[in-house]
């Protein structure tokens, strides 16, 4: 396989990847971003924020509040009302 499918391939690959802790993240939303960043060093946030990062790299024009949407998959106020507990 020539080197630009192998980047296609696993561009592919990572993109599935990603789209699947999504999906894990989304499935598991008793899980807190304080457990989650005491646990494994990064949260919901953290993907919001080097999503958004990425994107601006690329000269996609996005902020954090567009970047948290796709990653908590409603707005961030939303999610919190809906499944943020009090610590």
């Amino acid at each position: 396989m020539s080197d630009a499918k192998n980047d296609v391939l696993r561009t592919e690959l990572e993109a599935a990847a990603f789209r699947r802790l999504l999906r894990h993240l989304d499935e598991n939303k008793q899980v807190q971003n304080i457990d989650l960043m005491e646990l494994a060093g990064f949260c919901r946030n953290c993907l919001a924020k080097w999503y958004a990062a990425e994107a601006q790299e690329r000269g996609v024009a996005m902020d954090y509040e567009q970047a948290r949407e796709r990653v908590y998959g409603m707005p961030y106020a939303e999610w919190k009302e809906k499944y943020q507990t009090p610590r």
